[in-house]
């Protein structure tokens, strides 16, 4: 099959003068005369057999034809613009989507990711987060790091690390926590999960407390740690995702004790097959968690 010839020029001269609706200002945009925009939508025009714009005294009204034309030329052209992007440098450039849990992204993952754009420049990360609930599927995540268990269906599932969670709360508050018994009374913060406090109570060898009525739940971890800021109470949460706060005297630390409700793990659907991007970003992740940050 011959191909029809296209005349790319005039194309583009056709599609800037559409958007601007004047030759002259087409003209200033790619840099050439107002006579070859004029030349090239006039050639396109008796190419196709059809008139693409009326002119007018003071510019340029487009007809039903050359509206017809005019997403179909963008679309085009963008597409065209983003394949070159991809190619740039000698190198296929690659959109790599990772959905992320909060309290994860902000505070393990933000602070490393320069280290993986610098080894890996060719890869284009789409980060967004999310409370633990994620449909890699319907959100078209290539991969979703979450927390639990590991188990979910139709995933294959890395474990990362564990996160334990201790209690955390302001310095002045800290300073008057002697013992963990100290708590029970105290406005207890706590994720979801109803038996959190309650297992870290026995972890601690507290008798247990009851029924706990002065407690508020979050989503998220990282509202929690605004709750725990502002002295709202004290929170179960994970140190390792907040030690920025912690080596800024921003929060403290009270007690040693800590208990495990899961692990994060990086998941990907099993049939979603592997992309360079994917086993770069793979392998990035999982030799950080193994052998720290100077990989």
């Amino acid at each position: 099959m011959v191909r029809p010839y296209l005349p790319l020029n005039a194309f583009r001269a056709f599609e800037a003068s559409a958007r601007h609706l004047s030759f002259t200002k087409a003209a200033i945009e790619l840099n050439v005369t107002q006579a070859a925009i004029s030349h090239q939508v006039n050639g396109l025009e008796a190419q196709l057999g059809v008139t693409l714009f009326r002119r007018l005294p003071r510019g340029l009204m487009i007809t039903a034809e050359g509206d017809s034309l005019l997403p179909v030329l963008r679309d085009s052209f963008d597409r065209m613009a983003g394949a070159v992007e991809r190619l740039r440098d000698g190198h296929l450039r690659e959109v790599l989507t990772v959905g992320a849990v909060g309290t994860f992204a902000v505070g393990w993952l933000l602070p490393r990711l320069s280290a993986f754009r610098e080894r890996y420049p060719y890869v284009d990360l789409r980060l967004s987060t999310n409370n633990n609930r994620v449909d890699l599927a319907a959100e078209g995540l290539d991969f979703a790091i979450r927390f639990g268990g590991g188990a979910w269906h139709a995933t294959e599932a890395t474990r990362l690390f564990e996160a334990p969670l201790s209690a955390l709360c302001t310095p002045d508050l800290s300073r008057e926590l002697k013992q963990p018994s100290d708590l029970i009374g105290q406005v207890l913060l706590r994720s979801y999960r109803p038996d959190e406090w309650t297992r870290w109570f026995e972890a601690a060898s507290v008798s247990h407390p009851g029924p706990m009525q002065n407690s508020i739940v979050f989503d998220t971890s990282l509202a929690m740690m605004e709750a725990i800021q502002q002295g709202i109470g004290v929170g179960l949460a994970p140190p390792l995702m907040f030690e920025r706060y912690l080596a800024s005297g921003t929060i403290s630390q009270p007690f040693q004790t800590s208990v495990s409700m899961g692990s994060y793990w990086l998941t990907r659907l099993h049939s979603r097959p592997v992309t360079p991007a994917m086993a770069a970003f793979s392998a990035w992740i999982t030799a950080m968690v193994t052998l720290g940050d100077d990989v």
